[in-house]
């Protein structure tokens, strides 16, 4: 059976190029100029090459034409998440941040490989930002090249992923009568995966780093932990963080699920950050995994959650591995679109290409 081909832009370290291998794909292009997401993005699934490539030069957009057509005469998917750091509530959301428009690199290189089919992932804000100038941008750009195009906000815990995360899908279909209809979810809230669910197994590294590679001490509690365990042997990535010890009194002063200001009085007005000493739920899913700004913090013990923990409330199993100092992985995971909801997306868009 002939797998679709899919080249994956601004891959980062893969998540959503994950979700299509998962699902069966052949991604056979990730493009990226960050050196540490491109070797996790090599290293993690399997043949795939990672190119280094700067797409602010809209003329690189040829040399992935040329990599491409070594070995394949026509692409079937083109998947992407341009940075969104212009369209971000987290960035100064300055309209001309030319950051928007490097989702014209897409643009560009479906007009000359006319993948069936297009998918670009963003932030939920850029849909009503600069009354939605964004989202108006990208459907009038591939409209003109023939796709049918639809966009919706996929929530992550709906499609499997233990975190509280939103993210904006563009989906086009190149010469389509009706747009693509987004995956169902597949759990209701009360079926929510949790991060005690998510991580519970993990060891616990309270005031000691770990060792880079260490064994499972126990063995999975729940289906998602067998799930993540299912190709790994060993744990990578999880190495804990010591704070200070004002830090760690401060963290142990909050409950699950609040932050800085369930503190006393007297120690609420060191903080400003509005997510400050936020303690996660180990019966929730997490808060949005971020680029490792440390505001966050582990349900049960007093640190920020590791790379792995971080990794694993993303949806990506034990065996992917993360490269670069600890700073590039944590940014790598939080950068990442969850595994999961890659693959929900993959596999509802394989019945528009099997048709």
């Amino acid at each position: 059976m002939t797998k679709f081909t899919v080249i994956d832009l601004f891959s980062g370290a893969g998540g959503l190029s994950k979700g299509f291998l998962d699902a069966g794909y052949n991604v056979v292009l990730g493009i990226d100029f960050n050196d540490s997401a491109l070797k996790s993005f090599e290293c993690n699934h399997g043949d795939t090459k990672a190119l280094k490539l700067d797409l602010f030069d809209i003329n690189n957009v040829d040399l992935i034409v040329d990599e491409f057509s070594k070995q394949y005469n026509s692409l079937d998917v083109l998947i992407g998440g341009p940075p969104c750091q212009g369209f971000s509530l987290a960035g100064k959301r300055e309209a001309d941040d030319e950051r928007n428009m490097l989702y014209k690199a897409m643009v560009r290189l479906a007009e000359i490989m006319k993948p069936r089919a297009v998918v670009l992932e963003n932030v939920p804000g850029m849909l009503t930002l600069y009354n939605g100038a964004g989202k108006k941008r990208i459907f009038t750009d591939f409209e003109k090249l023939g796709y049918k195009m639809s966009v919706k906000v996929l929530y992550a815990p709906e499609y499997g992923v233990p975190q509280i995360r939103k993210r904006a899908f563009f989906v086009g279909i190149l010469n389509a009568e009706a747009p693509f209809e987004f995956p169902a979810p597949i759990l209701s809230q009360e079926e929510f995966i949790t991060c005690e669910d998510a991580i519970g197994d993990l060891p616990a590294l309270e005031g000691i780093y770990g060792e880079d590679v260490q064994e499972y001490e126990v063995k999975p509690k729940t289906k998602y932990q067998e799930e993540m365990r299912k190709n790994s042997k060993k744990i990578y990535n999880h190495i804990g963080t010591i704070h200070s010890e004002k830090t760690v009194k401060m963290i142990s002063l909050v409950p699950e699920g609040k932050n800085y200001k369930a503190l006393p009085e007297e120690y609420r007005s060191l903080y400003k950050y509005n997510e400050a000493l936020t303690r996660y739920h180990s019966k929730k899913p997490s808060l949005t995994i971020n680029t490792g700004h440390r505001s966050h913090f582990h349900y049960k013990y007093n640190r920020i959650p590791t790379v792995r923990e971080s990794a694993r409330l993303q949806s990506f199993p034990d065996d992917f591995i993360f490269y670069g100092n600890k700073s590039e992985q944590y940014k790598q995971v939080g950068n990442a679109v969850p595994p999961k909801l890659g693959y929900a997306l993959a596999k509802k868009l394989k019945s528009y290409l099997e048709r």
